[in-house]
């Protein structure tokens, strides 16, 4: 399944590695694409998304 994510604070480099690390804790197997300048992330995951939006949540990355 896709899942698309807005993430507002998402806005340099160390937040696209913490963004990407988090993801990666939930489903190491999952693909991840981050458009910075948009914001906006797509997780390829059987994942659930609300298991992302939660961790994401708790690094400081809350989904708009």
């Amino acid at each position: 399944m896709t899942i698309e994510l807005t993430l507002p604070t998402m806005t340099c480099g160390h937040c696209v590695r913490t963004v990407t690390a988090t993801v990666q804790q939930v489903d190491a197997d999952a693909k991840l694409q981050i458009d910075l300048p948009t914001h906006k992330v797509q997780i390829e995951s059987s994942q659930p998304e609300a298991a992302f939006k939660a961790a994401l949540a708790e690094e400081g990355y809350a989904a708009a």
